[in-house]
């Protein structure tokens, strides 16, 4: 028993001295590139000339305070009707088409028989063989006839054009929900600037219109119309499109060229300015708005810095090593 105690001890004294294994953390903090760590691109003078690279100074300008919206392309309404957005219900309202199609074939054919019986009515009595009461009773048919004809036209007027040719309509309008905040600082008298979504180089005028009383209390929008001629059905049902609203004011700032503008895969917008011989870096900006070819900057420049406006897509390539 006596020497015992003492492995026991021993072994109780190596358990003891060894390190506690520590927990792992929640999280792990790395140190990662910044996009200020940027590259500086230089270029050789042949290469900027087979490039293309032409720089302009970012300056000072005012330019029209217009609102940027996105707006959706509707079908106008016809005989007071209303209009024909995406989500309307197009098969109940192909059924509409067709039944109100029906009645008004079905009224001018009341018409047509009332107006014969009216002349027969008429003839008879010129021979002096029928009954004035008889023709009067006629020609109120027809007046009856004729007018429910012109209510079946009218309804049949309010439900647009049929289904399968609303798209190949020779014009549009333009639904654009405005906030409320900003309804009162739109110009509704002047006309706005459209352009397809992509296609910002692509811009036509719509007039304004006036259209249905609509808003969603729920987004807090207030619908303002335009009217576009649709020429060559450039447009269709439900395209969502880009709105320039003109708006009350001016604002100042910075502008440069619009070719300048780089756009990455998650909407980040950069340029490229030249810092120096030959030396070009990529810089973030932030775009307030883009008329007639210049882009307005909220942020990420200075006066008078040289912006690249011809090759930028080139040296975006360049950075990133693609042949």
């Amino acid at each position: 028993m006596t020497m015992a105690l003492p492995a026991i001890f021993f072994l109780t004294a190596c358990n003891s001295s060894q390190p506690e294994v520590a927990p792992d953390k929640p999280a792990r903090v790395e140190l990662i590139g910044h996009e200020t760590n940027l590259l500086r691109l230089t270029l050789s003078a042949h290469a900027i000339q087979r490039l293309g690279i032409e720089t302009a100074p970012a300056s000072d300008s005012k330019n029209t305070n217009n609102i940027m919206l996105h707006g959706e392309v509707i079908i106008p309404p016809a005989g007071g009707g209303v209009p024909v957005t995406s989500a309307s219900d197009l098969a109940t309202l192909a059924s509409n088409q067709a039944r109100a199609d029906g009645d008004v074939v079905r009224n001018r054919a009341e018409l047509d028989i009332a107006l014969k019986n009216a002349a027969r009515a008429e003839a008879l009595v010129r021979e002096e063989a029928g009954s004035v009461r008889l023709r009067d009773e006629a020609l109120a048919v027809v007046a009856v006839a004729r007018a429910n004809l012109r209510v079946a036209q009218t309804q049949r007027a309010q439900y647009g054009p049929p289904i399968t040719a609303m798209n190949r309509t020779s014009q549009v309008w333009i639904r654009v929900p405005v906030p409320a905040g900003d309804i009162s600082r739109i110009i509704r008298s002047a006309p706005t600037q459209i352009a397809a979504l992509g296609d910002g180089s692509t811009r036509r005028s719509a007039r304004p219109v006036d259209g249905p009383p609509s808003a969603n209390a729920a987004a807090a929008t207030v619908d303002l119309y335009y009217a576009l001629g649709n020429a060559g059905t450039s447009f269709r049902i439900g395209q969502r499109i880009a709105v320039e609203l003109p708006a009350q004011g001016q604002t100042s700032g910075l502008t440069i060229p619009s070719s300048s503008i780089l756009r990455d895969i998650y909407g980040g917008e950069w340029v490229y300015v030249s810092t120096g011989e030959r030396s070009f870096e990529r810089r973030r900006v932030e775009i307030a708005s883009v008329q007639n070819g210049q882009a307005l900057l909220a942020r990420g420049l200075k006066p008078e810095m040289e912006v690249v406006t011809a090759g930028a897509a080139e040296l975006f390539g360049t950075e990133f090593g693609i042949k």
